[in-house]
């Protein structure tokens, strides 16, 4: 058991090392960097809305890099179809038999670059793999890596040319978070060393998949969780259902999204329980995309709703 506690003292600074040197690279995306590695060890995916060019991309390739772990780039496009994800057979004429090629859906972490501009269809090829770790391709059926994660990235939906994801893709993705403007400081900073992508790319891994696999199990597994908590996460579920902001409010797999990111903050913060403020820290991203507002909040902001209702909660002593 001594051996076994070294072990995870040593891996959870491992995860301090890679938020401190992704960090440095990722000038002022230190709170977007933080749930984004909380949505992984999740084991899920996680969606990250905001405008072009504040460093989308920069944040998933860091990741997959500081991890150790293989990365794949789908640039959506209104003419990219489903095969450009999953991947196609090919006839071979020396064989005379059809060889499969693997899409990039088959790595580790899988960045899907502006989501909402590839068309429903395509949106559609990504929920078999993210639901269940497979692809079905022309009936034979495929399965993914055991460690598989994709960030989604999308523009707003008012911008001209993007199609709104469907509730029930919505749904798949463990967290929605957006990153915005840096700094007044942070921004100098970049200005002055420019771009860190390419550096990105060269950087040596902090954890190996093995590790990573580790970290993930031992979240899902000796992180506790009490009955006060578990009925304080149920007051939250059911008060969506019932909450005049809504029309429909969170499903099981919401709360047990909601369970599952508050046990990784706990472990993140070093402890082996999970406490009411790791819950109310993630609400903000872990609820509104779940849930359906009415017509007339949808302009209004919807965390805001959701932060001041999760305050109207009673919270478990």
């Amino acid at each position: 058991m001594q051996q076994q506690s070294l072990a995870n003292e040593e891996i959870r600074d491992k995860i301090d090392l890679i938020t401190d040197s992704l960090g440095k690279h990722l000038q002022g995306k230190e709170t977007s960097l933080r749930l984004s590695l909380i949505s992984f060890f999740s084991g899920g995916h996680l969606l990250i809305e905001d405008l072009p060019g504040l460093g989308k991309t920069t944040l998933a390739i860091g990741i997959a890099r500081a991890l150790g772990l293989s990365f794949g780039r789908i640039q959506c496009t209104s003419d990219l179809l489903p095969t450009d994800i999953t991947g196609l057979s090919i006839y071979n004429k020396a064989t005379g038999e059809f060889r499969f090629h693997r899409g990039p859906i088959f790595n580790n972490i899988v960045l899907c670059d502006e989501i909402n501009r590839a068309t429903p269809k395509t949106q559609s090829a990504l929920l078999e793999s993210m639901a269940e770790k497979q692809v079905t391709i022309e009936g034979k059926t495929y399965r993914l890596p055991d460690i598989f994660c994709v960030i989604a990235t999308q523009n707003p939906v008012e911008h001209y040319g993007t199609f709104p994801l469907p509730e029930s893709q919505l749904d798949r993705f463990m967290m929605k978070i957006s990153i915005g403007y840096p700094s007044h400081k942070a921004e100098k900073m970049i200005l002055r060393i420019g771009s860190t992508q390419e550096i990105l790319h060269t950087i040596e891994p902090v954890m190996d998949p093995a590790e990573v696999k580790l970290v993930q199990e031992e979240i899902e597994k000796n992180i506790y969780v009490s009955d006060r908590i578990l009925d304080y996460v149920l007051a939250i579920v059911h008060g969506t259902r019932q909450n005049d902001f809504l029309t429909a409010g969170l499903s099981t797999r919401g709360a047990l999204t909601i369970i599952n990111t508050a046990k990784t903050s706990a472990y993140f913060h070093g402890r082996d329980f999970v406490i009411p403020e790791d819950i109310k820290e993630l609400a903000e991203f872990t609820i509104p995309h779940r849930v359906i507002f009415k017509e007339e909040y949808e302009n209004t902001d919807k965390r805001e709703i959701i932060k001041s209702f999760i305050e109207e909660i009673p919270t478990p002593a």
